[in-house]
């Protein structure tokens, strides 16, 4: 085996393992305890699970949701019982060994950058439109990293003012405890609280999408606009080859055509746009992307990245 990635959720705990072709070949899942240290001992039997079919150690990484402090070691996360606790040291301590700890969003960018749409291109951004919007950028088959380790929280940037005004939007307080973030505007929750501003309905994110042609074109239009400035942003401060799409947004039929005419009409006169395309790793990418990340990161590796 290659290596084992942990897919790790609100809900599930998922370890998938790899063969030497980057293919899963097994996997595993189990609930996601709310307590503590509960969740640190799930997540070491799914390691040992994985080893022990392996037959013995192996690069594994995990990717979740969340941040942790690389000043403090500390955890930031909204749907595990972890914040404010040394998350990877503790799951270091419980195997007796280190593993790679990835926020899931990075993870995603870097299976789609290696093994995805992003293969053979040197700089690639993932931007996941789910119940929240973070992403992340791949360079040469790195995560582009610095020292916060908040690059790629794409959706904690702040939201366009043009639109707002235009459209007469409100300031919206984020979870992150600030104003304005894009996030409240674009995020899953975010859509229907415009749908709701805009309309007075309250309506689910796929019921407006089924709609954006009839009564909820407008809102569609005003997710577009805000989006389109997002990727614009992001493409002045990058200017990245390829923008994958993950997160159930991405899954709306028509949103890479949609949000590829927006981005048009926020580019700069008549310069061209990134291109745009939706994720297609499905459910392994974040797990794959945690273990390669584990692969490319183990000093007692034999490989080369560059043999991928």
């Amino acid at each position: 085996m290659k290596a084992a990635g942990i897919d790790l959720g609100g809900t599930k705990i998922e370890v998938q393992l790899f063969d030497d072709d980057w293919h899963p070949v097994m996997r595993q899942r189990r609930d996601t305890p709310s307590n503590y240290d509960a969740l640190v001992a799930a997540i070491a039997d799914q390691i040992k699970w994985a080893e022990a079919q392996a037959g013995s150690p192996m690069p594994v990484g995990i990717g979740a949701a969340g941040l942790v402090n690389p000043e403090t070691g500390l955890a930031l996360t909204a749907n595990l019982a972890a914040t404010g606790k040394p998350f990877p040291a503790d799951l270091a301590a419980a195997v007796g060994r280190p593993v790679t700890y990835v926020n899931d969003c990075r993870a995603l960018a870097l299976s789609e950058a290696v093994f995805g749409l992003g293969a053979g291109h040197r700089t690639v951004m993932a931007l996941v439109l789910g119940t929240g919007v973070g992403g992340g950028i791949v360079v040469d088959k790195s995560i582009l990293q610095g020292p916060t380790l908040t690059g790629g929280e794409f959706g904690h940037t702040s939201a366009p003012a043009h639109l707002v005004v235009e459209h007469d939007l409100p300031i919206w307080r984020c979870g992150c405890g600030r104003l304005g973030c894009i996030e409240t505007y674009v995020a899953g929750p975010g859509l229907s609280r415009l749908a709701a501003h805009m309309t007075g309905q309250t309506v689910t994110p796929p019921q407006i999408a089924a709609r954006r042609h009839e009564d909820m074109a407008k809102v569609w239009q005003v997710w577009c606009a805000l989006c389109a400035d997002m990727l614009h942003s992001l493409t002045l401060t990058v200017d990245p080859d390829l923008i994958v799409l993950g997160g159930g947004l991405s899954q709306i039929d028509t949103v890479v055509a949609d949000l590829t005419i927006a981005a048009r009409d926020a580019q700069i006169g008549d310069f061209g746009v990134v291109p745009i395309a939706v994720a297609q790793g499905g459910d392994t990418s974040g797990a794959r992307g945690a273990a390669y990340a584990a692969w490319s990161d183990n000093p007692h590796s034999k490989f080369a990245k560059d043999e991928i």
